[in-house]
């Protein structure tokens, strides 16, 4: 009869260590039975075996089988305790009631601890998904922005090259070869922004952008009133990345003349401003290039705005906060 018992208890064991479904439920059941045989046969002292089957019914996936499983822990109890005293409320080992008490809460503890488990792989999963999403709109963003503004760059030098092939040819071949030397520019570029945003100079954006600027025959003034500056590589990215946004716009619908950056700080706020004599906002859309220059300066804590001047061109204006000391931003 011992054999069977025990054979029957390893059999529960190993089903309630295995499973999670009705099979689960019915090895715990099935143990608590067991175990309440030895308690009436041997020794109270038995029930203490309990708490294995209290600690795998709260990795149940179905919550009645949880409860059920309670309430056969609390009736294995008095039922045991009833047998050894004769009488149903009478306990002679005080320890009876907590061990009790805490095979009776332990399914429930467990199952807690298993759902906030569950919990956190979902919620990784979820961050990661975030991540993965904000990477392909950082990726998509920087396309837009880099390549966008390169092509604008092609596109503006092929139009002044086929003007030339007649009446310069030498300049023109001169134009041909720097837009070659943009077309491996903008490949560059394309491997850079796929790999990781790598730290763009403003001092070297400004350059760039005082040369794509005077390519459109659009010129271009630097009034830097801020040279001892000191920015940290993302917010001198950051802020070169939306100087290339606004340059890009600017070339493209503005039919503007004269471009002024200005570059200052007031208030402890680190200001840069690109202002045109173009045809203003009126009738055109911000697009998405006006948005990413507010996500980029949004997440600096900083913001981006653009208006019409009182002229009627636009300027753009980015406000980022002083937090530290910074490196010089050098005139060109």
């Amino acid at each position: 009869m011992k054999i069977i018992i025990l054979s029957l208890f390893l059999m529960a064991f190993y089903f309630s260590l295995w499973y999670r479904d009705w099979r689960l439920h019915l090895a715990t059941l099935t143990g608590l039975s067991l175990i309440t045989i030895l308690g009436i046969f041997i020794d109270s002292n038995m029930l203490v075996f309990g708490l294995m089957f209290a600690d795998f019914i709260g990795r149940a996936q179905v919550k009645w089988h949880i409860a059920s499983v309670m309430l056969a822990i609390a009736i294995m109890f008095i039922f045991v305790l009833w047998v050894e005293t004769g009488e149903l409320f009478k306990i002679e080992e005080p320890i009876i009631i907590p061990t009790m008490m805490i095979q009776v809460v332990f399914p429930l503890l467990i199952y807690f601890v298993e759902k906030t488990k569950s919990l956190k792989v979902e919620l990784a999963a979820v961050n990661t998904q975030l991540v993965q999403q904000d990477e392909r709109q950082r990726i998509a963003r920087d396309l837009h922005d880099t390549i966008g503004h390169t092509l604008t760059m092609i596109k503006i030098k092929t139009e002044l090259t086929t003007k030339l092939m007649d009446r310069d040819p030498n300049r023109a071949k001169d134009e041909l070869d720097e837009i070659l030397s943009t077309t491996r520019t903008a490949l560059k570029q394309v491997r850079e922004i796929v790999s990781d945003m790598n730290f763009i100079s403003l001092e070297s954006e400004l350059l760039h952008c005082k040369n794509l600027l005077q390519t459109a025959n659009i010129s271009f003034k630097l009034n830097n009133k801020r040279t001892n500056t000191l920015l940290a590589s993302v917010e001198e990215t950051m802020l070169a990345l939306c100087l290339r946004e606004a340059t890009t716009n600017l070339i493209k619908h503005s039919q503007a003349k004269t471009c002024i950056v200005e570059i200052n700080c007031i208030d402890h706020l680190y200001y840069l401003k690109i202002s045109d004599d173009g045809i203003g906002l009126e009738n055109q859309g911000l697009g998405n290039g006006i948005s990413s220059m507010k996500e980029r300066m949004n997440a600096l804590q900083g913001t981006a705005s653009i208006d019409n001047t009182a002229t009627g061109g636009t300027i753009v204006t980015l406000k980022l906060p002083i937090l530290h000391s910074r490196k010089e931003v050098q005139s060109i």
